[in-house]
């Protein structure tokens, strides 16, 4: 059945009539465009507002998102700070405990946090609701993992020093170099008044007198470095012997009568290397002995430990410990 046409009438009041509206072709268009560009505004206009009063589903979703992220941040905070307990706690027994077990030193404290990120490491962070939130975790998340670096390769020497451990005890210097029946401490570590020189100066080890010609052991496994007299570096020891141990250990014996080892020799602790004597600046018969480790000078009486009893090392360390006239 066919549509019936719809017509528009007007009422004419000076004919009485009604009469048929007929609307042109660019009236329709005009007013097609009109609808169509009120839709356009209307729809822009709800739009907006819905943007601004209105949250999309997804930026609710990315909203919780970034909620979950800074609740994990917050709580990554305390087990940073629980890690950093347990890593103290490890580095203060790496260097209490162990190290000294094994006499090394120490890891610095510069050097356990040095390479850590500055300033500008951070600051692709700036400009986030959270950004000190986010630099202070990834700050301290880089800090306990170059200080986990760091102890990891301090643990990694310290297995080797155990590893090596009865080669090491045996080159550490831990015998007094002149039998203990026959020699008396004369003076020890520190300064002390010079016979020679007539004032006083460091006295950098210990002096045993003993009988001119009574032997000298070497303290510890090692190779001979410097043997003889006259030797570059070590004017006024007379006849010396430096033995190097390894491990940062060297014993150097000088004033003695004459050197029984040569130069790049090994010898082993308890060995006879040489003889007491007076040579160089030296105000009688004595063996001025010295202990040093990593390149610095300590007392040797710390040394004597596997020759004394308690009692007797208690001893050695008072006579040692007395300021007195050295012997060279």
């Amino acid at each position: 059945m066919a549509r019936k046409q719809r017509h528009t009438y007007r009422y004419n009041p000076h004919t009485l009539r009604y009469e048929k509206v007929f609307v042109s072709l660019k009236e329709k268009v005009r007013r097609i465009s009109f609808n169509v560009l009120l839709g356009v505004v209307l729809g822009v206009v709800l739009v907006f507002v819905g943007l601004q009063f209105m949250e999309s589903p997804k930026t609710l979703a990315l909203e919780r998102e970034l909620a979950m992220y800074k609740r994990q941040c917050e709580m990554l905070i305390p087990r940073v700070e629980r890690a950093e307990k347990v890593l103290v706690n490890l580095e203060e027994r790496d260097d209490a405990v162990y190290r000294t077990i094994f006499g090394s030193e120490p890891v610095s404290d510069a050097e356990r946090r040095s390479g850590i990120g500055g300033v500008e490491r951070y600051s692709a962070l700036e400009g986030y609701e959270s950004s000190e939130l986010l630099k202070y975790t990834t700050r301290r998340v880089d800090e306990l993992t170059k200080r986990l670096y760091v102890e990891s390769k301090s643990l990694d020497e310290i297995y080797e020093m155990a590893r090596n451990k009865n080669e090491r005890m045996a080159s550490m210097p831990a015998i007094m170099p002149v039998a203990k029946s026959k020699c008396q401490i004369m003076s020890g570590f520190g300064y002390r008044f010079h016979p020679i020189l007539k004032h006083q100066r460091l006295h950098t080890g210990i002096d045993l007198s003993a009988r001119p010609g009574t032997p000298i052991y070497a303290t510890g496994d090692g190779v001979v470095r410097v043997a003889g007299r006259n030797s570059d570096g070590f004017g006024g020891y007379g006849i010396v012997a430096v033995v190097d141990h390894g491990y940062g250990y060297q014993t150097l014996y000088a004033h003695m009568n004459s050197c029984d080892v040569r130069q790049g020799q090994k010898v082993k602790r308890g060995e006879k290397i040489g003889t007491v004597g007076s040579t160089g600046l030296s105000s009688g018969p004595h063996l001025h002995y010295e202990v040093i480790v990593n390149g610095k000078r300590v007392d040797p009486v710390y040394y004597f430990f596997n020759d004394l009893t308690p009692e007797e090392y208690e001893k050695v360390i008072e006579q040692a410990s007395q300021e007195n006239q050295c012997m060279s």
